[in-house]
């Protein structure tokens, strides 16, 4: 599919980390989370190149930079300016990273309030407990 239409999404992958952010009341630095992994599996999922120009605007660099080292993949370079995305080797790089690695198991922290969301079964649980909603 060369539309840049993502493929399925069956578990957690950096694109997802990459816009979540705490939900815990009163914190200010909701966002990134910190990324521990337990367990992950690397597909090998057909390269979009337009898919990831298209996704690339919309995410915070130096967060998936984080994620991606969180889950061994340290080749990134440093910075990616917009011309960049015309090369195909970072592409290919930013494609493994947002689209071939899957976190099964593992765990989210706030920035701020170390608040820990596990993910299991690669799906990340960002829900609140009765008493944490009803804190003011």
């Amino acid at each position: 599919n060369k539309s840049g239409t993502p493929p399925p999404i069956s578990t957690m992958k950096l694109t997802t980390h990459n816009l979540l952010a705490s939900n815990v009341k009163g914190v200010s630095v909701r966002y990134p989370l910190k990324l521990n992994v337990i367990k992950m599996e690397e597909q090998d999922n057909e390269f979009n190149p337009i898919f990831i120009q298209r996704m690339f605007p919309r995410l915070e660099y130096y967060a998936l930079k984080e994620a991606a080292e969180a889950a061994g993949y340290t080749t990134l370079p440093e910075n990616i300016e917009e011309n960049d995305l015309e090369n195909e080797e970072i592409l290919r790089q930013l494609h493994h990273v947002l689209v071939n690695i899957e976190i099964i198991e593992g765990e989210l922290m706030c920035p701020e309030s170390n608040r820990i969301y596990p993910i299991k079964n690669g799906i990340p649980n960002m829900l609140l407990t009765e008493i944490e909603i009803n804190e003011t």
